[in-house]
């Protein structure tokens, strides 16, 4: 069954200039949300198959709609992250469910590879609740540059009875990285760490 979606939200974040110094080229990152129904809020739920369905169904929309948004192709998407916000009738379980079985896999098509594991945080929250969503190359977890987060929120979400979904993309790294670490021209992309 197709989630049942309240609202979605896309926004890009631009950095043009950090500490006086320009960004060349500026990084950016887009963050998809989905305000979705939680079809199994206010009751215990065993088998939660329907919640697992619904995050493939996240997966590829928020994640075509956050490089739709960055105007790229696929492939030059370099970070990832994923996040959700159960509302108060339901429970993290339900967060897991839509995040961790099945988003994944068309995220990774919709930014095409993405060899590393999607960073994720789950939280449960009333309205206007933030949540950080972590940031991580998409091919090579070793990739300091790249660890980041975005915040997402909704004013109005979510209600008791929803979930806030959020998918972010980047099209860089942090602005002006300079720990060392692995860099993006060393990745092998093939275990997800290298």
């Amino acid at each position: 069954m197709p989630a049942k979606i309240r609202k979605l939200i896309v926004q890009v974040d631009e950095t043009l200039v950090e500490m006086d110094q320009p960004v060349t080229p500026p990084v950016r990152k887009a963050l998809a949300i989905a305000v979705i129904d939680n079809p199994c809020a206010g009751r215990y739920v065993e088998q939660l198959d329907e919640l697992v369905a619904i995050g493939e169904e996240m997966g590829a929309l928020l994640g075509d709609k956050c490089v739709q948004a960055l105007g790229i192709a696929p492939g030059q998407a370099h970070s990832y992250g994923k996040a959700a916000i159960v509302g108060e009738a339901g429970e993290l379980e339900h967060a897991a469910a839509i995040l961790h079985p099945k988003l994944g896999a068309p995220l990774r098509r919709a930014v095409e590879k993405g060899a590393a594991l999607v960073p994720s945080a789950k939280k449960r929250g009333g309205m206007g609740c933030a949540i950080d969503v972590p940031l991580g190359h998409k091919d090579a977890a070793y990739v300091r540059s790249h660890f980041d987060a975005m915040e997402a929120r909704v004013s109005d979400a979510p209600r008791a009875n929803e979930i806030v979904v959020a998918v972010v993309v980047t099209d860089g790294g942090r602005p002006l990285p300079r720990i060392g670490g692995l860099q993006v021209g060393e990745i092998q992309g093939q275990d997800g760490l290298r």
